[in-house]
């Protein structure tokens, strides 16, 4: 029984450690952010390569997912007789979840990866030591605006897979049975209010949030050469990815409480 309770115990412990230094990265970012001054050629660099970069990828899965959904959709309804519902299901579905979480699935791991293993790298190769020594902040000069950047650029990757989604529902849609766009945006919308909009949108600030602490830490703690950034990178993504399923559960649960 005592063999039981130290196993079970141990990854909880781990576990537990794990999320307070999370938090108490995530507490030294934002007191960067607010009480330092933004360096603004740090923070476009980091805007063009997390958001004008990720576009791409982003796009290819919101039309995709967009169409598959619809066509699948379609397929189900008009056997019921209710083809003409496919657009607000399209729509809805897209805005208040698929978007907001597989956007921030794609972005963990496209650049939740390379700011691991970028910041990583520069561990073991000592040059954070050697900002230490410099008196410069490494999380003011690292984590901050990589942090921030993901927050604000989330929302923005969102609307954009909202749009090519239902778009390319459209198109699916149109594939099966002909349907003006003007039609189906009506259909899809008509219902839809800022309650149903907005907040989904918002809280993918919380997704970038996850993405830039944990792809920051997992690189500040990265140690045994390249073997070590390797296992950064890796578990940036993982771990990133897990928490964002894991947040989502209880922001839609707020979100239902709140604006519901």
């Amino acid at each position: 029984m005592v063999r039981f309770f130290s196993a079970l115990g141990a990854p909880l412990l781990a576990f537990c450690q794990y999320l307070g230094e999370l938090v108490l990265l995530a507490a030294d970012t934002f007191r960067s952010i607010f009480t330092h001054k933004l360096r603004w050629k740090l923070f476009l660099n980091q805007v063009v390569e997390i958001g004008l970069l990720s576009q791409l990828v982003v796009i290819i899965t919101g039309a995709f997912t967009g169409a598959v959904f619809s066509a699948q959709t379609f397929f189900q309804f008009n056997k019921l007789g209710m083809g003409s519902a496919v657009g607000a299901v399209v729509s809805v579905s897209l805005c208040r979840e698929l978007a907001p979480v597989l956007t921030a699935l794609m972005v963990a791991g496209r650049v939740g990866a390379a700011m691991s293993a970028e910041i990583g790298t520069m561990k073991v190769t000592e040059q954070i030591d050697a900002m230490e020594a410099s008196a410069v902040n490494p999380y003011k000069f690292l984590v901050a605006t990589r942090v921030l950047t993901c927050m604000l650029m989330l929302p923005l990757l969102t609307l954009i897979s909202d749009f090519c989604g239902i778009v390319m529902g459209w198109v699916a849609n149109t594939a099966a049975e002909p349907i003006s766009l003007q039609l189906f945006i009506h259909d899809g919308f008509k219902d839809v209010t800022f309650n149903d909009f907005l907040p989904a949108t918002l809280k993918t600030a919380v997704f970038g949030l996850i993405i830039g602490v944990i792809s920051c830490f997992q690189g500040m703690h990265a140690s045994g050469g390249t073997e070590g950034v390797e296992r950064a990178a890796t578990n940036s993504v993982v771990l990133a990815s897990l928490f964002i399923i894991l947040a989502d559960v209880l922001l839609v649960r707020l979100i239902l409480v709140f604006f519901s």
